[in-house]
């Protein structure tokens, strides 16, 4: 596995800050301004300030991974100077569905580009579902603007448990259409409750499945349309 914390050679769209014992790398374009860090770190991370707003020597390297690993979006990732553990691989990949919002991962996750290449490796990612965002698969947070309405406690089905929970889980979004999902994964409500069990599955990100958060093929009736 080649992605322990983070991307090891941050990219021209990444924010890099290193600290005495840590380095934070931020993604701009995969934040959703959850907000869970500047609330859980208001030490650290700064809100609207013009300048530095990253300060990883204000805190603990504990307290630092932690905040770190709440970012839904995976748009905070960090690496340890210290010689300390990263950020453990998750024991069980999960999608939650959040309520009138995204499908949120936490999921040893591979998101793969049209043409086959690998767009990104992390734990942590939010995909758009409402159909809206102007960066997709990414949610944008263009839910909120489009007053998209979906629940995040759809009913659960009949499934058994998987034989493996965790390891390599595989996203690929289809041209003008789903998401196909390959892996182990647990889709669970926003409150946690099993909704199924899968190991290969088609996600609805047009919005208008009337099966979300699973694809029911509307995309093709509305003329969705997505790279």
């Amino acid at each position: 596995m080649s992605y322990p914390n983070a991307p090891q050679e941050a990219s021209p769209d990444v924010e890099e800050v290193r600290g005495r014992d840590v380095t934070f790398r931020f993604e701009a374009r995969r934040c959703i301004h959850s907000r869970h860090c500047v609330l859980g770190q208001p030490g650290v991370f700064l809100a609207n300030v013009g300048g530095p707003w990253i300060h990883p020597d204000a805190a603990s390297a504990e307290n630092l991974a932690l905040v770190a690993q709440a970012c839904p979006s995976g748009a905070i990732t960090y690496e340890r100077n210290d010689g300390a553990p990263g950020e453990p691989v998750p024991a069980v990949n999960v999608l939650r569905v959040r309520e009138n919002g995204p499908l949120a991962f936490d999921a040893d996750l591979r998101v793969i580009r049209p043409d086959g290449s690998v767009d990104a490796e992390h734990f942590r990612a939010t995909l758009c579902r409402c159909g809206a965002s102007k960066n997709k698969p990414w949610c944008d947070h263009s839910h909120a603007d489009v007053g998209f309405a979906a629940t995040g406690e759809p009913a659960s089905k009949e499934s058994q448990p998987l034989a493996a929970r965790n390891g390599p889980l595989t996203v690929l979004p289809q041209k003008d259409g789903s998401l196909q999902v390959e892996g182990n994964l647990e889709v669970c409500s926003g409150t946690g409750r099993t909704i199924d069990r899968v190991e290969k599955t088609w996600l609805c990100r047009c919005g208008h499945s009337q099966n979300k958060p699973f694809c029911d093929g509307t995309h093709k009736k509305i003329g969705f349309k997505s790279d």
